[in-house]
This record gives structure tokens, sequence and C-alpha cells, in this order.
């Protein structure tokens, strides 16, 4: 991370933090009252190769203790009336403020990976998590929606395991290093406010793409994506020009 890009990150989480702590505080009040306690979901993350995390979320669903992997179909029953708001605006991920505070993640970049998926594609991940994590990035703002598709038509373990590893992806590793080689810090504001806009507007993330020219990225990303991956979804996305 440059120092840029982490001075960027500190000056804006604490900017962030003043109106947003009072929204975080009404969060927890709600959770400690309609949910119990832990008012948290602390989910061990990978920062880069070697190193892990504690990534902080508010909890959203009932606790289980094995509980792993990805989130399909199979899982929505625990999703709570509160998480299901919680998830569908992403206020859940207000308390990884402190994980930008603490120099975890970053506000734009790869979201963090579980351990297991780092440890069965390391080529591309030694690749993708040169990027400090991020709260949103390319892949979040692009695929998102699309994921949550694919997954709640996964109605056990076992086919979200499978979707997720030979649809989801692939498709999120390529968009995760076409921003690697187009990070900018313009870049970087230009993913935030098209993610504040699709939180806002879900039809938002449909306006005004374009297919980014080969030779930026795409071609290279697609190469190293698992051989046996099925990529579904289209990548078109208007970057700004650097």
């Amino acid at each position: 991370m440059t120092r840029r890009k982490r001075a960027f990150d500190i000056l804006f989480s604490l900017i962030l933090l003043v109106p947003l702590g009072l929204v975080m505080a009404v969060v927890a009040l709600l959770l400690l009252v309609t949910q119990g306690r832990p008012l948290f979901y602390v989910a061990p993350r990978m920062r880069a190769p070697g190193e892990q995390f504690d990534l902080l979320k508010f909890r959203t669903m009932l606790r289980e203790d094995d509980d792993c992997g990805a989130t399909g179909a199979h899982k929505h029953w625990r999703i709570t009336k509160v998480g299901r708001l919680l998830r569908r605006t992403r206020i859940d991920e207000l308390p990884q403020l402190f994980n930008i505070l603490r120099g975890d993640m970053s506000f734009v970049g790869p979201r963090p990976p579980l351990k297991e998926y780092v440890e069965r594609f390391p080529a591309l991940y030694n690749q993708v998590l040169q990027n400090r994590p991020g709260v949103t990035g390319l892949a979040t703002m692009i695929y998102h929606a699309h994921e949550d598709r694919i997954m709640a038509r996964c109605k056990t373990a076992e086919a979200t395991e499978a979707a997720y590893y030979r649809r989801c992806l692939p498709t999120k590793l390529r968009l995760d290093m076409i921003y690697q080689r187009r990070r900018t810090l313009r870049v970087d504001l230009w993913i935030i406010w098209h993610t504040l806009m699709t939180v806002l507007i879900p039809s938002w993330q449909g306006r005004g793409r374009r297919r980014i020219p080969s030779g930026h990225g795409l071609t290279a990303a697609k190469a190293t994506a698992p051989a046996s991956a099925h990529v579904s979804a289209p990548v078109a996305v208007k970057i700004p020009a650097e």
C-alpha cells in the first residue's frame, strides 16, 4: 500500500466515524435488543499470503459453531430480520472502518478471502493480495448482485461450494487482477462513488458502462483464472482514464 493510499484510508475513516459512529451505536443497540450477544461477527480472513486477521461485521445470522464457506440459500434461514436489512444496505460492513484504521484493510481492494481459498489458488492470490483487501472493490461493485443471484439458487452446502468455486471465484479474481493493473486514487474514488450509488439506487450498476479495451488487464487476468472454472458474468465496466 502506498503512503498516499494509506493516508487517504486513515483520514477518510476518521471523517466517516463522526457521523457513522452514531449509526453503529444505534445498530449495536438494536442488535442487542433483538438478537442478543455477540453483536459482531468476527471472521478470520487473509490480508496477505500467510497473514491472517479478524474481519469485523455486525452479526446478521443466528450462530452456528461449525459455520464456514460461502453463504448460499441453505443458510438463508439463519439470517435474521434485522440482519437482512443490514446486509441489503451493507450497514453490516461499517465495523470494518476499524479494520481500515488498524491497517488490515483499505477502502478499495479485493474482498479479504478465506484461508482455504488462498491455499487452493496460491499463485493467483499471491498477485491479488499484493493489494490490501478492501471494503469494496471492482469485483464487489460489478459482481456482487450477480453472485447473490447465483448463491440464492444453491440449496445445499455442496451446491454452494461448487457454484462459488466454479462460477463466482474465477470471475472475481479476474476483476481483482484488472483492478491491480489500473489502481490509482482516482479509480478508488470512482469505485467508492459507484458502490455508494449502487447501495442507494440498485439500478445504478447498469448505467453508463463500457467494456475495458484489451491490453488493460482483462486478457492477462482471464489467462490466469483457474483453467477448470466456468466464468458466467460480463466484465464490461467503465474505468476512468489514468
